[in-house]
């Protein structure tokens, strides 16, 4: 794994009007890892990703992407730069077609051209998005529609990834197989970046991971070393 910095999150505070939701955050993602943040709802993950994608933006403190300062950057723009962001929620777009949702993925500059090279990954990625291309997406079920909102992130052609609860609501045999494509998409050379709910889970899926709590970060480490650290245990694991 390269020791190259790809994303660096220094001494980030960030506020919603007057609540302040993070403080003094930072955090690096090497080129080619796996980072998780893992903590309770509300301790400020999502509000994390958001302003590493520039939907939010530091009243202090920066944002640096492959060694440009990006925190005061426009959300087009990181997309262009080489950011994609798959939502809580998925957000996908239910009256249209699965082809369709991916294709809007496909509409920064650098993206539109690698248009067919990218849909076919994600279709031998994603088999299933091939066969119901034609479908609405509405029609899928919540697993097809999480892997389509992978999917369309990857259309976008990014170097970093970022996910935001994506085992949300689904059954266990769904979130593995997801977690299994992650690793094939970091082996394609996309570093990865995501939150998670599920603390268990996020320490055996990732190469290094955060713990934040009420917008602090409290713990950081390899993630085979925070499965024994006894706080993660106690807080997460009751034991």
């Amino acid at each position: 794994m390269s020791e190259d910095i790809l994303l660096s999150v220094n001494h980030i505070n960030v506020f919603h009007g007057s609540f302040q939701a993070l403080w003094d955050i930072s955090l690096a993602v090497k080129t080619g890892e796996i980072v998780a943040i893992i903590g309770a709802n509300r301790a400020g993950k999502s509000t994390l990703l958001d302003t590493i994608s520039g939907l939010a933006h530091p009243a202090s403190g920066s944002v640096e992407f492959d060694g440009k300062d990006i925190s005061s950057t426009e959300p087009f723009d990181i997309v262009d730069l080489g950011i994609s962001q798959v939502p809580e929620g998925r957000e996908i777009f239910p009256d249209m077609t699965v082809f369709e949702n991916l294709k809007i993925g496909s509409y920064n500059h650098k993206a539109r051209t690698k248009r067919a090279q990218n849909l076919q990954l994600v279709y031998q990625l994603f088999p299933t998005l091939e066969e119901r291309k034609s479908q609405l997406a509405k029609t899928l079920s919540g697993g097809e529609q999480q892997m389509l909102a992978i999917g369309r992130g990857l259309m976008s052609d990014p170097k970093l990834l970022l996910l935001d609860e994506m085992s949300l609501g689904l059954a266990p045999i769904i979130i593995n197989e997801l977690y299994k494509v992650l690793r094939k998409i970091r082996e394609m050379g996309i570093t990865i970046l995501f939150v998670e709910q599920n603390v268990r889970l996020s320490l055996k899926q990732a190469d290094r991971a955060y713990v934040i709590e009420t917008g602090r970060v409290v713990l950081s480490g390899k993630a085979s070393e925070l499965r024994e650290e006894e706080k993660v245990k106690k807080a997460y694991f009751g034991t």
